[in-house]
């Protein structure tokens, strides 16, 4: 395989999201034997919990994430299922400790921040979940995103994950995203008044039109604004989307950056905020101070987590049914037959499979292998046995 095409492949493989939301996948070449040992490690009484808040006030015209325009405030109705389904599946696992909690969306922060005390209320009656466990809410930073943020706080919120995205409000507006620059600074203001040194931002790179030049210029002005944590996105055409159809349409609208210029931002990103100090401690996370999201590195360390709320993704061995074998599980997609199906069974699981040791290692990077240049030697045997098979 050509020099330039592993260079290139690597790096697009390299800036794909992971996180709860996003639910990407890395597949490691690594050894069964290796895997199993490092399962080994993994407490069967401890999980993280994500909860998915399915509910958008608009889409974005880059996102085919599962989210849906409510057609009504059937608010409460998704807080006593979301409680429920918790409860379910907290019993199910018999797991003992959650270890943090990541609410996802969507947009969580349209729901209200009673949803949050009463799902970690639920949580706290079920299982053990210790004073000052990391819970993530991510916020549009939006005005009214903004105002609620101290209500969140008081509910039991420490870590705020705020979807900037962008500085350029040119680009905020193509994106279809419902805020500006000034929204976003101001949002992350009040972020970091609530929680110091436990605020996250999301950019995205690779945006239509946009230069390294230009890219350069906006991080250094996202490091003088930010908190201690950055996830760094690269932009991906998802069919369906609006944004598909103006870079891809006979019209051909919009344009992408060519794939040496998206590999050039990718790569002065990562030289940018190591010299701000955020170190890599995996393919799309910098942190500084030691602000590394517990949540992040449980996926990664290949832990176990509960997936509640429409199209939740869990991975978890359901003790309570005598079965100590991992299973990878999605719930049901669509918010009203979500609804239904915890209403008449307790939970709306729709999808069950039990995972090998093998399947256990995929996204998993072990306690040591944490910086990205760890992982290009795995990256690149994985990529030559896929194009030469």
């Amino acid at each position: 395989m050509a020099a330039a095409t592993v260079k290139h492949a690597l790096l697009k493989v390299a800036a794909v999201p992971f996180s709860a939301g996003r639910r990407r996948c890395l597949t490691t070449c690594v050894s069964t034997g290796e895997l199993s040992a490092a399962v080994k490690h993994v407490s069967p009484i401890e999980a993280s919990l994500y909860v998915h808040w399915p509910y958008c006030l608009k889409r974005c015209s880059y996102c085919n994430f599962n989210k849906y325009i409510p057609k009504g405030d059937n608010s409460s109705l998704m807080v006593d299922c979301l409680q429920r389904e918790t409860e379910t599946l907290l019993r199910l696992s018999q797991v003992s400790s959650i270890t943090s909690v990541f609410f996802g969306g969507g947009t969580p922060s349209l729901a209200p921040p009673s949803a949050v005390a009463r799902i970690l209320d639920s949580v706290s009656r079920h299982a053990s979940l210790p004073a000052g466990t990391e819970v993530t809410l991510e916020v549009n930073p939006t005005p009214s995103g903004r105002s609620r943020l101290e209500e969140f706080h008081r509910a039991g919120v420490n870590r705020f994950s705020i979807g900037v995205q962008s500085l350029r409000d040119e680009d905020l507006k193509l994106l279809g995203r419902d805020h500006d620059s000034r929204h976003a600074l101001r949002t992350l203001a009040e972020a970091r008044r609530l929680c110091p040194g436990r605020v996250s931002v999301d950019v995205m790179f690779g945006r239509p039109r946009q230069t390294p030049g230009a890219w350069r210029t906006e991080l250094g002005e996202l490091l003088a604004a930010c908190d201690d944590h950055v996830s760094l996105y690269q932009l991906t055409l998802e069919r369906g989307t609006a944004l598909y159809g103006q870079v891809m349409g006979p019209a051909g609208e919009l344009t992408l950056p060519e794939e040496d210029d998206t590999a050039s931002m990718y790569t002065d990103a990562r030289d940018l905020l190591q010299q701000g100090g955020l170190l890599q401690y995996e393919v799309s996370n910098f942190a500084r101070r030691n602000t590394v999201s517990r949540h992040n590195m449980n996926y990664w360390k290949g832990g176990q987590y509960l997936g509640v709320g429409p199209g939740a993704h869990g991975r978890f061995a359901p003790l309570a049914e005598g079965s100590g074998v991992r299973e990878a599980r999605v719930q049901t997609l669509s918010p009203d037959a979500w609804t239904q199906e915890v209403q008449l069974r307790g939970h709306a699981t729709r999808r069950r499979i039990p995972l090998s040791p093998l399947g256990l290692g995929l996204r998993c990077s072990w306690d040591g292998l944490a910086l990205l240049d760890s992982m290009l030697p795995t990256l690149l045997l994985a990529l030559d046995r896929f194009m030469n098979p």
